[in-house]
């Protein structure tokens, strides 16, 4: 197996796992039971580098009505979140440039991601904690449809940040080993 298959299979069992078997993204489950998920791995070592491989990727699902989302797993770089972070802000300036806002949207996810306001060990940050830095993106027409039949919305990311919380210590140890590359 590559270090490619390797990478994808370790985001398959997080996705699996985590993701889809806590119940943390209610969309996540049969758009991944139906094989609809493209993954990438990004071996670039610079941002412009990744950049190009975000911008292919956009214009491939841009291209491909089929193809319902995408995740570009980083694994040579950004390995500091603030430095991930930052990269949103030129993923941001490229939807807008090439037309692309209000049709797709990235997701964050990242094996230090840290929400504003918590501590680095609060469990609610392991809802997007991920074993690899990786940008999901989405369409956005996807994304309302699942909205409309999952009226509670809103309330998914309390509704996450409960669950975490209420893991059993040998529970949240399996997420912690599927989170962790």
């Amino acid at each position: 197996m590559s270090d490619n298959e390797t990478i994808i299979t370790a985001v398959k069992q997080w996705l699996e796992k985590t993701v889809i078997g806590l119940q943390l993204c209610p969309f996540a489950k049969s758009v991944f039971d139906a094989d609809k998920i493209r993954y990438t791995v990004s071996n670039s070592r610079d941002t412009e580098a990744l950049m190009l491989e975000l911008h292919d990727e956009l214009k491939r699902l841009d291209d491909v009505p089929g193809l319902e989302t995408t995740l570009i797993i980083i694994n040579q770089q950004l390995s500091d979140f603030e430095a991930f972070n930052q990269t949103l802000d030129y993923i941001d300036d490229m939807l807008d440039q090439y037309g692309w806002s209000g049709i797709f949207q990235v997701a964050s996810f990242h094996p230090y991601y840290q929400f504003a306001d918590t501590k680095i060990d609060d469990r609610e940050n392991w809802t997007n904690r991920s074993p690899y830095p990786i940008f999901h993106i989405l369409r956005e027409s996807s994304l309302e449809l699942a909205i409309e039949s999952f009226p509670s919305i809103v309330d998914l990311p309390q509704e996450n940040i409960k669950r975490m919380n209420g893991l059993s210590s040998q529970v949240f140890a399996q997420v912690l080993q599927l989170s962790q590359a």
